[in-house]
């Protein structure tokens, strides 16, 4: 605890002597931040994405939750950040230690450590880890100090939908389904979800259970008849150890699963956990976006 108070006391030095020109409210209050914070700490992975689609490397982020340390597709851009644990277990030693002069994260995971982040320098925090990823995107933009490039960013964003959109024509109106294989549970993803946001905004149906302004339903082997749709995507959530995959091989495998008419008209794919669902943020997004289009065999 030494190290850390030290550590906090050296970048609290650090961030006092900034310009503290710009208030950001968010999920925890007011907080003074940097006109242009150069050493950006984040401690969500949808919050990793916004910072690279924003032109920001993080001196520090949490790691991914799958990969070593980062998903395949931030790779390439996060090899200068260091890692400072989970979202949901941060190492606040190593925060301090890099000597961030801004730091972002969220109230579901860090509402308890606020208090010490905020000691190491200033603290921003989204609210909620859902589906919209555009809200927190929008609350990060503003404590960089980038909402134009944030604009722009979104702007983009929603051209690109609305591309796609206009390319699938009558096959968003296909019913949907979203399934996600985890170790010991099964889960049919409804609207609040990041697939079922970028799904409803694409305008594509979903089937009567899935079209619900909730996150999801968890669910056993039995329910797999309510899986159905007249196409459905699925992916796996793996921690290393198999589990997730030899669930997903035994429902794939199960006679009730291949009686579903998605599966006997050949309309089911799988598609990679990472981007459909796990990493959460623009950049994922933007490759949910392009992995649709190959499927339907459209241009967007």
């Amino acid at each position: 605890m030494f190290r850390i108070a030290a550590a906090a006391a050296v970048a609290s030095l650090v961030f006092a002597g900034a310009l503290q020109a710009r208030e950001v409210t968010h999920a925890m209050g007011t907080t003074e931040v940097p006109d242009d914070p150069e050493r950006v700490v984040i401690l969500t992975n949808e919050g990793t994405e916004a910072l690279l689609a924003l032109g920001i490397t993080p001196v520090g982020a949490v790691r991914s939750w799958t990969g070593d340390p980062w998903y395949d597709h931030i790779a390439g851009q996060m090899q200068d950040a260091e890692v400072v644990g989970t979202e949901s277990g941060v190492n606040l030693e190593l925060v301090a230690a890099l000597e961030p002069d801004l730091i972002i994260g969220n109230r579901m995971r860090q509402e308890k450590v606020y208090d010490q982040l905020s000691a190491i320098a200033p603290t921003v925090m989204s609210e909620q880890l859902r589906g919209d990823w555009q809200i927190n995107f929008d609350l990060y933009a503003e404590a960089l100090g980038l909402e134009e490039e944030g604009e722009q960013v979104i702007a983009d964003y929603r051209q690109h939908v609305a591309d796609l959109s206009d390319a699938l024509g009558e096959a968003t109106d296909e019913e949907v389904s979203v399934v996600r294989f985890l170790p010991g549970q099964i889960r049919i993803y409804q609207l609040d979800s990041f697939s079922g946001v970028v799904l409803d905004q694409l305008g594509f149906e979903r089937p009567e259970n899935q079209d619900v302004d909730d996150f999801a339903l968890r669910v056993g082997k039995e329910s797999i008849p309510d899986m159905d749709g007249d196409r459905i995507f699925h992916f796996t959530y793996d921690t290393g150890d198999g589990e997730g995959a030899a669930l997903a091989e035994e429902v794939l495998d199960d006679p009730l699963w291949q009686s579903l008419s998605a599966v006997q008209d050949g309309r089911v794919h799988a598609v990679d956990d990472a981007v459909w669902n796990t990493a959460g943020g623009v950049l994922a997004a933007r490759l949910m976006l392009e992995d649709i289009a190959r499927i339907y065999g459209v241009g967007h």
